[in-house]
């Protein structure tokens, strides 16, 4: 598989720090350890800043070019889940219910691997600034480096970031023009009754009976609600209420997410879950309050941006390995609030025949490494040559 052959020669090396990464997985903004181990790294590498501390546990590394020119970011996410690891690898969690079910570890090391070639080989003009970002699954990392003012303090112009895919093979890229990824929300609907006796429902205002009709009408949003050509997603995920199988419990408590593109559709569900849940409840006498949490806006690569990434993956492994027009999904992604701010795109990158992302099993391939690793350094001595 073609990658840069000095890339190639440290490999191995790139497995030992993805592995080490992989045993010691850390949650949300508190990523000090993996940081810690990042900042070794760069600093025998012989990057010119590192900027540690940036929300929270984030770091900023800076590569110095030959000559004056603009600064591009790559970006990678060190955070991992909190999910008890399967594996059975001899570099399983040690840190029990956390495991790096995601491949953040993998990201980590693609970019560390960019870092080292670009320091020993400065084959570029300008900067690059190479951001290593703490609560991408939670607590969205990338909007706290934003509200910090890391593009403008480090004159960022453009970004761009790698995310692994299970089952896309190995060295093949996927990206689009456009939404890549969908805006994510939750909400949550507190349903409030009257408890008695199981067997006097007549004395009782069963949130049980009313939580079931509102969930099935929550459907109807999007069969019914919503134009058929735009995407959305409704999903309850979690239905909690009652204790014994002969009280008729006061409470019931239903949650659920929900994934759009479009602004307008995201007001529109916002709307009818409220109208659904209150007018549902009142049916049957109870009361239900619903409470929405806006959450990561949608990933929308810049359109040139795209193309540009998806003919530097070509140049890694060829035409018939990259896809440039993929259709979007609904997963959600907070790199999305960099792309807010400035150009750039998101792209995948083939895990190979791996379990699924956030499943206990999964295990970030250590052959992907190499490959994403010379795409980031391609992006820099591409947007940024002598």
């Amino acid at each position: 598989m073609p990658v840069l052959n000095r890339i190639a020669d440290f490999a191995p090396d790139m497995a030992i720090w993805r592995r080490h990464i992989h045993e010691n997985p850390e949650l949300g903004q508190h990523c000090e350890g993996t940081a810690a181990y990042v900042v070794e790294r760069l600093r025998e590498f012989g990057v010119d800043e590192i900027h540690e501390g940036i929300a929270i546990s984030g770091v900023i590394a800076i590569i110095n070019g030959q000559g004056a020119g603009p600064t591009i970011g790559l970006r990678a996410d060190m955070d991992a889940l909190p999910i008890p690891e399967a594996t059975g690898l001899p570099y399983a969690s040690k840190n029990a219910g956390k495991m790096h079910a995601c491949g953040h570890d993998g990201h980590t090391t693609m970019l560390l691997g960019a870092a080292r070639y670009l320091a020993e080989t400065r084959r570029f003009r300008g900067r690059v600034a190479l951001i290593f970002q703490p609560a991408e699954e939670t607590g969205g990392g990338a909007e706290l480096m934003v509200e910090e003012g890391v593009l403008d303090r480090f004159g960022i112009g453009q970004l761009y970031a790698l995310h692994n895919a299970p089952g896309l093979p190995v060295g093949h890229f996927v990206t689009t023009a456009g939404p890549i990824m969908a805006a994510v929300d939750t909400f949550h609907i507190d349903v409030t009754g009257l408890g008695g006796h199981g067997a006097l429902p007549q004395d009782t205002r069963d949130p049980v009976v009313a939580a079931c009709g509102i969930v099935q009408a929550i459907q109807t949003i999007v069969s019914r609600n919503h134009h058929t050509l735009k995407d959305l997603v409704v999903s309850v995920t979690q239905i909690h209420t009652g204790t014994v199988d002969n009280v008729i419990p006061e409470t019931a408590y239903i949650n659920g997410t929900v994934r759009t593109f479009d602004k307008d559709v995201q007001a529109m569900v916002m709307q009818r879950l409220r109208e659904i849940a209150e007018g549902v409840a009142a049916g049957y006498g109870v009361k239900a309050v619903v409470r929405y949490d806006i959450g990561y806006p949608a990933t929308v690569n810049e359109p040139q941006a795209a193309r540009f990434a998806a003919d530097v993956a070509r140049e890694i492994s060829g035409d018939a390995a990259v896809d440039g027009a993929v259709d979007r999904e609904m997963g959600a992604e907070d790199f999305s609030y960099f792309l807010e701010n400035r150009p750039g795109a998101y792209l995948f990158i083939g895990n190979g025949d791996s379990a699924g992302l956030h499943h206990p099993e999964f295990n970030f391939c250590d052959e992907t490494a190499p490959v994403g690793a010379s795409f980031f350094a391609r992006i820099v001595e591409t947007a940024q040559p002598l």
